[in-house]
Formats: structure tokens, C-alpha cells, sequence
């Protein structure tokens, strides 16, 4: 796992110098950027949404677009379009910025669904597909989505099939005493960050994230949390299919950040709110507005649902 805690802890130094105190959110997006995911950051304004999702950007040595999501925003200025050819007299597919590696989707909410679903395909088969034309996306792939659950109006929640394309729905929070105290005292911000890590890395940490193991004990546990998820009383709809193997691809990630090439339960319980909560509804909740009572509920379930033994764990 050297190549995997090499570029980690690179990355995690970069992005630090930008975002005080949250290395903890800042390795879940690592993992997520690992496993091929995508996140979604979901908080209140001026929390540093934006500024943790371009510095991971610019410490990546890797194209990078940011889209500013608008009620006005169509799927072509997503995708691309085609566009006649005076010269040949053929149409010729403009490619529209979502051909990119890192993909900054700020305030997401606030297009219309049908933009918003424009990016289902391109999340999920790193393709796009416009005008029975198929394009591939460049590898890798990898979309940080912002909104803001406070202003609700004039925006649009996201569906039930793009949150479940969002490996994790993470949120960053206030930063304690201490690291205001930082920011109130520096005399000018922090230089943009360089890049540390070029794409072709990440590619190879990627690969060899495939060495981290789980044993049969441990995946039976998140199988075990998956289905108590489904049969607990306060939730209408639970963990999917998906979201289990989802699970298990960022308890894999978290293993390797910690320097293990095989699973605990504690990677597992570590992650799992951030994995498991925005794909549940509660009963008579919406998709949305429930997150947040989703996650206690997942704490719930990870005190009750039994842990295998250590000796079971590789």
C-alpha cells in the first residue's frame, strides 16, 4: 500500500494548506477519489465546499473544470453539442466541459432535473452519449458536487438515481476554535496549491488498491448492515444492491489509507454514515430533507449489528 499512502498523504498536505483542520473529510474524499467514486458536499454556505473541491484539483495534475450550476444550465452546455460543418457539410460534436478528469458540479440543486440527469451516464459508464454518438470520458473520472441544504428555494433536489450515483454525501462542517483562530491571524491566503500528484499516480494507486482483501467475516458484516438497513422500522427504503458494493469499495480505500492491505469493521463504521445515509429514506420522509436522521440511524445500526471477531478479519 506505499503508492496508495504516498500520493494520500501528499494530496491530504496540499489540500490542508487550504482547508484547516479537516483531514478527516479530506481522506474520505481521497477515498473516494481512489475507488473511481464521486462525492457530494453537502453544507451551509462559506464552509469551504468550493475551496476544498478546486484545491484537490489543482493538487492533481489533471484537467479541470468547474460548472457553475444555473436554473438556465441545459444538458448540451454540459455534454457538448453538434454543430454544422460549412466546409464538409457534416455536423462535428463540440465537446462541452464535462470532457474533463476533475469536474467541479457547484450548487448542483439549482438546475432542473434534466440537467441534472445528464450527468447519470457520465458518472456512472465514464461516457457520453449524444446523438446516438458515444464518447468515452478520460480516466480518471471524478466529480465533486456541492449544494446548499439551507436555500431551498429555486432549486431542485437531486433524484433518487443521481444521489445513489454519489459514492459519498459528506459534510465539513464549522472548523473548531483553534483553526478560526488560525485563519483570523494569517496576514494574506494561502498560494494556490501545485500540483503533487499527476493523473498517471492516481491510476496506479488506483490499480493496486485491487490488493486490499476482505475476508468473508467482514464482508458478511457489511451484507449483515445492509440488510438490517432494510428491515429497520424507521426506514421506508434501504441500503441497495449498490450501495453495499459501494460500501465495500470505500472500506477497501479507507484500509489502504490507514496503511492495511485488508478490511476491519472500523473502516467499515468509519465511512458508512457518509456511504449508506443518502441513499435511505425515511418513512413518510423525503429522499433529501431525511439524510441527516438517515446517518443516526446508521449509528444505530452499527452499534447493534454484530462485529466479527478480529481474529476473522484477514
Amino acid at each position: 500500500m506505499s503508492q496508495i499512502q504516498t500520493i494520500t498523504a501528499a494530496l491530504r498536505q496540499s489540500v490542508s494548506q487550504q482547508i484547516y483542520g479537516k483531514e478527516a473529510v479530506i481522506d474520505k474524499v481521497l477515498a473516494a477519489l481512489l475507488c473511481g467514486g464521486h462525492v457530494l458536499l453537502n453544507d451551509i454556505p462559506g464552509t469551504g465546499k468550493t475551496t476544498l473541491a478546486r484545491s484537490l484539483a489543482q493538487s492533481l495534475d489533471a484537467q479541470f473544470h468547474r460548472i457553475q450550476f444555473t436554473p438556465d444550465l441545459l444538458p448540451s452546455d454540459l455534454l457538448g453539442v453538434s454543430i454544422p460543418d460549412t466546409k464538409s457539410g457534416t455536423f462535428v460534436f463540440r465537446k462541452g466541459p464535462v470532457f474533463t478528469q476533475i469536474l467541479l458540479a457547484d450548487e448542483i440543486n439549482r438546475a432542473a432535473p434534466r440537467t441534472q440527469s445528464a450527468l447519470l451516464e457520465c458518472m456512472e459508464e465514464h461516457q457520453v452519449t449524444v446523438d446516438g454518438n458515444t464518447y468515452p470520458l478520460s480516466a480518471p473520472f471524478f466529480v465533486i458536487a456541492t449544494q446548499n441544504p439551507v436555500e431551498m428555494s429555486g432549486t431542485f433536489p437531486l433524484p433518487e438515481a443521481q444521489l445513489d450515483r454519489f459514492l459519498l454525501c459528506l459534510s465539513l462542517g464549522y472548523p473548531a476554535r483553534e483553526q478560526e483562530l488560525e485563519l483570523l491571524a494569517r496576514k494574506a491566503p494561502p498560494a494556490p496549491p501545485k500540483p503533487v500528484v499527476t493523473a498517471g499516480e492516481l491510476l496506479a494507486a488506483q490499480q493496486e488498491l485491487h490488493g486490499v482483501t476482505v475476508s468473508p467475516a467482514v464482508q458478511a458484516y457489511i451484507a449483515d448492515l445492509a440488510e438490517a438497513s432494510r428491515t429497520q422500522e424507521q426506514i421506508q427504503l434501504g441500503l441497495s444492491t449498490r450501495g453495499m458494493l459501494s460500501l465495500l469499495d470505500v472500506s477497501r480505500a479507507m484500509a489502504a489509507i490507514h496503511g492495511r492491505d485488508y478490511v476491519i469493521p472500523d473502516d467499515i463504521k468509519e465511512i458508512a454514515p457518509d456511504c449508506m445515509s443518502h441513499r435511505m429514506v425515511l418513512r413518510g420522509g423525503a429522499w433529501d430533507s431525511s439524510a441527516q436522521e438517515c446517518r443516526k440511524v446508521v449509528q444505530e445500526l452499527l452499534a447493534h449489528v454484530p462485529v466479527p471477531k478480529e481474529t476473522q478479519w484477514n
